[in-house]
């Protein structure tokens, strides 16, 4: 999808981010509906978890359009963004032709959403998985090569579209999960990561959260490819005209007020018309989002399209921001990215990749000629593809700092 950088998406939830100031009206977020199936409650005991630790695990079967692989769901502890235990899942691929300690990939999926029937887990047992069939054809060359697969539910039990640092933490617990089930036999595998958008920022924030928060993982490389590196910085020619996208921006705000429901608090700066419209969205997909937000703006929605400086609010997207956070991944990083993105500009990865090389991390930044975010994806995969390839090889990792 095209736009100008005066109409990015992160331009949007800028502004709505900005109204937050007091209203007369209390308003409380909306989360979405409990999911029925027993397995994805919280158990009793989640408080005496240690994050990383198993809660539960099932088989499932093979999702349509995989093949050669057998299918489990783990339900494990996680952290919010707030400190507090949480219940978390990973759908785990493996391979018929895998080894002992092989190869474990966590694929971190792009999840435009917020219900809670369209995180990976969930929707691939839909009778329309769009979005996550698309990423078949890779992910089935990857257990080719006998290469386990774990594709977290990145944005946690509220479906926290937005909230991108959640998504790093919740990928590595769930890498630890995988390897302590001790049935997969994968404690000892050397791990990489992978995504692109929004799969790529939790890619990248687990990347960068890992030597604090998981230093005991093995991860040996991670591929990031048109990650948005500071939503903030994308804000910087503000618009709030209609906008063929704002649905997701939207989305993005309601979701980090599921995470911050105190610090970022929408709901109190809506109009009937934005209530009525957040009501609509709350259990939506991709395709509901975009289609109940398209061509909507700030105006439709907001007690005052004018920008307040709210402290509370832009912390809050900072804190999701890879560019803000100051640690520095310790394992090699592919990051790829179109030099004319329109949806998401370069200049944030730039700045990011040249703060982590003056740290001394090893980063190689590989640039697509795309214009269309889409594409890009598919243009650099190939790369992307064969520098995790190379890791599991064991080959000194490139560097373009």
């Amino acid at each position: 999808m095209r736009t100008s950088a005066r109409h990015t998406l992160a331009a949007i939830i800028f502004a709505l981010l900005a109204l937050l100031v007091a209203s007369p009206a209390a308003a409380a977020p909306l989360y979405p509906p409990t999911d029925p199936d027993p397995f994805y409650a919280a158990p009793a005991e989640l408080s005496q978890a240690a994050p990383g630790d198993v809660l539960k695990i099932r088989p499932r079967p093979i999702p349509p359009g995989f093949t050669g692989v057998e299918t489990w769901q783990i339900q494990f502890r996680s952290t919010d963004s707030a400190g507090a235990p949480i219940a978390a899942t990973t759908t785990l691929f493996l391979p018929h032709n895998r080894i002992d300690n092989g190869p474990l990939l966590s694929f971190q999926h792009i999840i435009n959403a917020l219900g809670l029937q369209c995180t990976p887990s969930r929707a691939l047992y839909t009778n329309d998985p769009l979005d996550v069939i698309r990423e078949a054809p890779a992910l089935n060359a990857a257990f080719q090569q006998g290469w386990s697969v774990a594709v977290p539910d990145h944005l946690g039990p509220k479906s926290a579209y937005g909230a991108a640092r959640l998504g790093g933490t919740i990928a590595l617990d769930g890498i630890r999960a995988v390897q302590r089930a001790t049935q997969f036999q994968l404690a000892e595998s050397p791990v990489t990561m992978a995504g692109y958008s929004g799969g790529g920022m939790a890619t990248a924030f687990a990347a960068a959260l890992a030597p604090s928060y998981a230093p005991e993982l093995d991860i040996i490389g991670a591929a990031a490819g048109g990650v948005p590196m500071d939503l903030r910085d994308l804000a910087n020619a503000l618009g709030d005209d209609p906008h063929p996208a704002f649905g997701l921006a939207f989305a993005a705000a309601l979701g980090l007020e599921r995470e911050y429901p105190e610090r970022f608090p929408v709901s109190t700066q809506l109009t009937a018309s934005g209530r009525a419209l957040q009501h609509q969205l709350n259990d939506g997909c991709t395709n509901d989002i975009l289609g109940v937000g398209i061509n909507r703006g700030i105006r439709d929605i907001a007690v005052d399209p004018d920008l307040v400086d709210s402290p509370e609010a832009i912390a809050v997207i900072e804190e999701n921001s890879v560019s803000s956070y100051p640690g520095v991944p310790t394992a090699p990083m592919f990051i790829w990215h179109s030099s004319t993105d329109l949806l998401v500009p370069i200049d944030a990865v730039d700045r990011t990749v040249a703060r982590y090389c003056a740290a001394g991390a090893t980063v190689a930044l590989h640039r697509v000629n795309s214009p269309d975010h889409l594409t890009a994806a598919l243009e650099g995969l190939p790369a992307a593809v064969e520098y995790l390839r190379a890791r599991y090889r064991g080959e000194p990792a490139p560097s373009t700092c």
